[in-house]
Formats: C-alpha cells, structure tokens, sequence
C-alpha cells in the first residue's frame, strides 16, 4: 500500500490517509479480536474458524461443505482446508457429502465453550454496550448492501 501511496502526486496525498481506509480498519478490528480468541483457544490447538465450523455442525444433524460455507462466510478453500484438518484431528467426519460433529468433537465442543466464553467477555469488556451494538449496526448494514 506504501508503494501504490508513494507514486500518486503530491497534490492528491492531501486528499489520501491510509488511516482513512474503511478496509484497513476492518482488517485490524479481525486481527485483534482473532488474536483474543487464538490466546483463549490455544490449548486446544484449534482456530477460530475451526470452532465454527464445530459450532454449526453441532446445531445441525449432517451438512454439506457448502451450506457450510454458506452458514459461515467462509471462502471454499479456507472451508476445505479447515473440514480436512477437523476430520484428520477426528473431530469431524463425512459420511458421502454429508460432515457431521463426532463424539470427540462433541467433547471438544464442551471442553472448548468456556474459554470461547471467556474470550467473548474479554472483548466484550473492550468494545462495551455501545461498541457491540455499533458492530451490530455495521455487519446489518453491510450484510443488506451484500444481498
């Protein structure tokens, strides 16, 4: 990004701040509530993604990797690469096209919930009412602009 800023003119760097950027906010906003979850997560040697994956199967009898993908907003590759990693950990398995949680992932699942809870409390402390309700206000409005 310094590269493309350093080559537009100085005429219109006063028009242009990288700290404006919608998207890079975003990016950090993910990057410091990933890193919450990754500290809360790491005894177990799971992602966050990983967990969601865990959480929508648990809620669900047997689903494709697609309507997965679809319940989650996850790209197919980061999906399949994370569906492989959880059936090679056990955690998942497949039955044809069909991947549902097993008893090890259920035991996960309960072993895990706390510390997710935790890390939910931790940046909910950070964010306060108003914060979270804005995150709300944001996601709807993108998720609207998105359909």
């Amino acid at each position: 990004m310094l590269y493309i800023y350093s080559m537009i003119d100085s005429k219109e760097n006063t028009m242009f701040s990288p700290k404006d950027c919608i998207s890079r906010k975003m990016m950090k906003c993910h990057r410091i509530t990933a890193g919450i979850f990754r500290k809360h997560l790491l005894p177990f040697n799971i992602t966050n993604s990983q967990l969601s994956i865990l959480f929508v199967t648990s809620k669900h009898q047997r689903l494709t990797q697609s309507i997965l993908s679809e319940k989650l907003s996850l790209e197919k590759s980061s999906m399949s690469r994370n569906i492989r990693r959880l059936i090679e950990s056990r955690f998942l398995a497949k039955d044809g096209q069909k991947i549902y949680l097993t008893q090890k992932g259920k035991v996960l699942l309960k072993k895990v919930i706390p510390h997710w809870q935790n890390a939910m409390q931790e940046i909910r402390a950070i964010l306060e009412e108003d914060g979270e309700v804005a995150l709300n206000s944001i996601l709807s409005k993108l998720s609207r602009a998105k359909s």
